[in-house]
């Protein structure tokens, strides 16, 4: 479980992030394909998992000291954790400035 869940948040993250740079923008009729609503909670969902499982994966570093495979999945979860916070602050109207 301590090694699979940062693996499989990743994976989850990464589907999140694909679905909602698919289907999040506007149209040319300014039209979403996904509801602003749909698209917000996804991307909150995705930024919490990874967040925590960026936490995760400091714990095992920590436990179990330095590990490449280890370090790489905090990096992916981090990075994609901040990427998915972005996204969800840029699909705020006002945010935007739309």
């Amino acid at each position: 479980m301590k090694r699979s869940f940062p693996l499989l948040a990743l994976g989850v993250g990464l589907m999140i992030s694909l679905v909602i740079a698919g289907f999040a923008p506007e149209k040319s009729g300014g039209v979403r394909q996904l509801p602003l609503l749909t698209a917000l909670l996804m991307s909150e969902f995705g930024f919490l998992l990874n967040a925590i499982a960026a936490g995760v994966c400091v714990r095992n570093l920590s436990m179990q000291g330095f590990n490449k495979s280890n370090l790489f999945l905090l990096l992916g979860n981090l990075v994609l954790a901040i990427n998915l916070l972005l996204t969800g602050l840029k699909l705020w109207p006002d945010v935007a400035g739309s």
